[in-house]
């Protein structure tokens, strides 16, 4: 399977509800809590504080929870900690 180069498009809101209706609730969130957490650690660069190192951990295993209901549901929907998809 090849993946596709294409270049995300905003979509209007009421296209994102129409999708959204279609797909189970605890997907959804699962699909807005991954966004959450690989912007969270794309935040995280460098040497890292203990602080800063646990919060990125954190939302590392956040990203991986989300993870495993999208790969359930889907697996095209799997995000990387740097937010794009697998």
């Amino acid at each position: 399977m090849t993946v596709s180069r294409l270049i995300p498009v905003p979509i209007p809101d009421s296209v994102a509800a129409m999708i959204g209706s279609c797909m189970p609730l605890g997907v959804l969130h699962a699909e807005m809590d991954a966004e959450c957490a690989a912007r969270e650690v794309r935040r995280f660069r460098g040497p890292l504080c203990p602080e800063d190192q646990a919060d990125r951990e954190h939302a590392l295993s956040t990203l991986a929870r989300a993870n495993k209901v999208l790969a359930a549901y889907n697996p095209g929907l799997v995000l990387q900690p740097g937010g794009g998809i697998r």
